[in-house]
């Protein structure tokens, strides 16, 4: 009988010892629970806030279906379907632009950077134009056209950029490329369908949370329910896939399978999110960095992604509500906090590289 290999021999095993290590959980732990805990409160004081503030203790009345009709109305019916949204579109895109920067290991990669948020849009912006015609295109619904734009953007990335495959600047930059492509296709579609369906695009196209309700927030509430499921059971995959291939298979991992898989998913959950706010600018990139540096670990956990983007759209589409003159677009807001934050990573990789 051959005896069970000691513990000293499986730690000196050289395949072990290159796998990833087990993710500091308490810090992790600490991370999402205090992230969670800062939603939950912006969340109150969102639910609070509008034409008319609402004491809490008038809150958790309305909350339960009591007290004045108008109070009840005004929080059931008009803050928590967009409060709700706000979170799962935050949510969605969270975990997408965690998934891309860990998946391609490179902090500027995101949906709206990669170009799959644009393809979303125009294909939305392509039903929009054709709908007035009544054609069997026209009553495609928009999540629909925009999942359909989102994988038909993904796999011409992929196509574009096989050579370097699914990893590398290669397939940044051709994402960079094809996003303002389709940007500028967007933007002609604009000019030719008349004045009603221009302002309604240009609207959508901006990013905005005004005027949604729970048809809008459904489509998103399914996907994130099924998706960030399973982008937490395969957590152990992206974590083996920050090593190189060989390291990987060898912890019986397929990488080239993992990368697509993982990729579907961010794709699908960006392109959900476009559908029901509009390309909301940035916050896939920011949430996946926040969520980077909350946990100081490698790989980026999906359900601290969420939280952090779900965060960052709610913070953003409250202030954008009440604390301005005017309302805004959320996508306004994240895009004059995410512009500078671009630029602070591109001038961090310079200077990190060295180079002049």
């Amino acid at each position: 009988m051959i005896a069970a290999p000691t513990r000293t021999a499986r730690s000196r095993n050289p395949v072990r010892s290159l796998l990833p290590r087990p993710r500091p959980r308490r810090r992790v732990v600490v991370a999402v629970l205090g992230t969670l805990l800062l939603l939950a409160v912006v969340s109150a004081v969102a639910l609070s806030l509008g034409d008319e503030p609402t004491t809490p203790a008038a809150l958790w009345e309305a909350l339960h279906g009591r007290g004045p009709e108008n109070t009840v109305y005004a929080v059931l019916e008009v803050r928590q379907p967009r409060v709700v949204l706000a979170m799962a579109v935050g949510a969605a895109f969270g975990v997408a632009g965690g998934l891309s920067q860990s998946v391609l290991r490179n902090p500027l990669a995101s949906p709206d950077v990669l170009g799959i948020s644009a393809g979303a849009s125009v294909a939305v912006v392509s039903v929009i134009a054709i709908g007035s015609l009544g054609g069997p295109i026209g009553v495609v619904p928009i999540p629909v056209a925009a999942l359909a734009g989102g994988l038909a953007a993904a796999g011409l990335i992929a196509l574009l950029a096989r050579g370097g495959g699914l990893r590398g600047r290669r397939i940044l930059l051709v994402g960079i490329a094809l996003s303002a492509a389709l940007t500028a296709l967007t933007q002609f579609l604009l000019t030719r369908i008349d004045v009603y369906d221009a302002q309604r695009s240009a609207a959508w196209l901006t990013g905005s949370l005004n005027a949604r309700g729970w048809g809008e927030a459904t489509p998103v509430l399914v996907g994130v329910a099924v998706l960030l499921p399973a982008a937490l059971v395969l957590a152990h995959t992206n974590r083996a896939l920050l090593f190189d291939d060989g390291v990987a298979a060898g912890w019986g991992v397929r990488p080239g399978r993992a990368r697509a898989v993982l990729l579907l998913i961010a794709v699908c959950l960006a392109a959900l999110a476009t559908s029901a706010a509009g390309p909301v600018a940035f916050v896939a990139l920011v949430s996946g960095q926040v969520a980077r540096r909350l946990a100081a670990v490698p790989d980026i956990p999906p359900i601290l992604a969420a939280a952090a983007g779900a965060s960052l759209v709610l913070v953003a589409d409250t202030i954008a509500r009440t604390a301005l003159p005017s309302q805004l677009p959320v996508g306004v807001l994240t895009g004059l906090v995410g512009a500078p934050y671009l630029l602070y990573l591109l001038q961090r990789r310079r200077s990190t590289r060295g180079t002049p």
